[in-house]
């Protein structure tokens, strides 16, 4: 089984949330030693989705990467641009 990165992940799940998936785009930006910040970019009308009633579904998105990320040794943090 292929090894998916945590910014695939993220976009895989983005992607199943959203109306238009075609608008998804999550970068990578190094921070420091071990540190990544992977931004996640939808449409506007998908914000709502993507963060859900009181921040639910953001606070699972990034639980999940985070769990993927850890296995090899990295820190991730996932940041909703809005």
């Amino acid at each position: 089984m292929a090894e998916v990165t945590p910014a695939a992940l993220l976009d895989l799940l983005a992607r199943s949330l959203v109306d238009e998936p075609d608008q998804v785009q999550v970068t990578e930006v190094p921070e420091g030693e071990g540190e990544l910040v992977l931004e996640l970019e939808v449409a506007e009308d998908d914000l709502g989705r993507v963060i859900g009633r009181g921040g639910r579904v953001a606070n699972a998105l990034r639980s999940v990467v985070r769990a993927s990320a850890t296995q090899s040794g990295q820190r991730i943090l996932v940041d909703i641009l809005d």
